[in-house]
């Protein structure tokens, strides 16, 4: 092939492509896109060394002597558009010489298909934090209405299995004259309140490794004893019926609306389960549960009722006065009981 063909095929191709003499600078040939790319600023002058402006031509000559080509980045011109040049010098010998072999590549798509990757996996980045935030968020507000093994039994399964449990501890709550109390005063500040009272039974249910199992209205629900099995569990419900009921008198002290609770505690059987399909609510079935907000209904204001069963357990520990005997419905008679405090010897 001739000279003259290597000319023609060099100014057909895509590349910026230049041949220049490493000394002076001046260029023996270039095709027309390095022409235009690196355009002079005064057509007469043919010297390398002032058509790439910005390129340190001293490390070009190290790389060229140490026997390497020398590759980096630079800006072009195409039109009025500044283009992106991955630009490639080496050093090539003939007949004649040493010469300087400069190749330029448009490298604007792989700049801007990085950009588009970074973009993406910046916006991949954004979207698996909002995931986890989502899910965070959602596993929050799961355990506020079940217990953890309930909500971990769920996530992995899909599914949670009622569970009987033989032995647990169930307290319940209510508040005398809430009805009264909604309608005489401001709704907004009275939930509120309630919010509040219910932020701080849940604080010392937590103390004593105790579960909210539901709220409804102003009735509030907690249990030891389940799902995780705990042998203190009548003990634990009873310093947290004590310390509900502490709370509520402190709180009395301190403000306008007076709040007057009315707890039960039973100690027994109890099914546990998660009940619902789109809307989940764990609750607990059974005599245990049924006989605890029959105690709930028996006690007065401010006082804590159990049963004979439950006094036998926590006698020892606890001060208790009798009640004497009721009929309980669905249970028949039943000695109650008032639990009062706890024997400071103990604690």
């Amino acid at each position: 092939m001739t000279q003259v063909d290597h000319k023609v095929l060099l100014q057909g191709i895509n590349h910026a492509v230049a041949v220049a003499v490493p000394e002076s600078g001046i260029i023996l040939f270039e095709n027309a896109r390095f022409f235009d790319w690196f355009a002079p600023g005064d057509v007469s002058t043919g010297v390398l060394f002032d058509r790439i402006p910005g390129l340190d031509w001293e490390r070009v000559a190290s790389r060229i002597e140490a026997g390497r080509a020398f590759e980096t980045d630079v800006e072009g011109k195409k039109g009025a558009r500044t283009i992106p040049v991955r630009l490639t010098i080496r050093s090539q010998s003939d007949e004649n010489g040493d010469l300087l072999i400069l190749e330029g590549v448009n490298v604007s798509k792989e700049i801007e298909s990085q950009y588009m990757l970074d973009s993406y996996s910046k916006m991949a980045e954004k979207n698996a934090r909002e995931i986890e935030k989502e899910k965070s968020r959602v596993e929050k507000l799961l355990l506020n209405i079940m217990p953890k093994v309930v909500y971990e039994e769920l996530k992995d399964f899909g599914v949670t299995t009622p569970h009987r449990f033989d032995s647990a501890t169930i307290l319940m709550l209510d508040f005398v004259g809430f009805t009264d109390m909604a309608i005489s005063h401001d709704p907004s500040a009275l939930i509120s309140e309630l919010n509040d009272i219910f932020s701080a039974f849940d604080r010392i249910a937590d103390m004593f490794s105790c579960d909210r199992i539901r709220t409804i209205g102003d009735a509030y629900m907690a249990a030891c004893g389940l799902p995780e099995e705990n042998p203190d569990h009548a003990v634990n419900i009873a310093k947290v019926a004590l310390r509900m009921r502490r709370y509520i008198d402190k709180r009395n002290n301190a403000h306008t609306n007076k709040w007057q609770c009315r707890i039960g505690v039973n100690t027994g059987a109890v099914i546990g389960s998660l009940v619902g399909i789109q809307k989940y609510v764990y609750d607990l079935f059974g005599p245990g549960a049924n006989l605890a907000a029959r105690m709930e209904t028996m006690s007065e204001p401010m006082k804590i009722t159990v049963n004979q069963d439950t006094y036998d357990i926590l006698k020892d520990d606890f001060v208790f006065t009798p009640r004497g005997e009721f009929d309980i419905k669905g249970f028949g008679p039943m000695n109650l009981y008032f639990l009062e405090d706890e024997h400071r010897n103990k604690y």
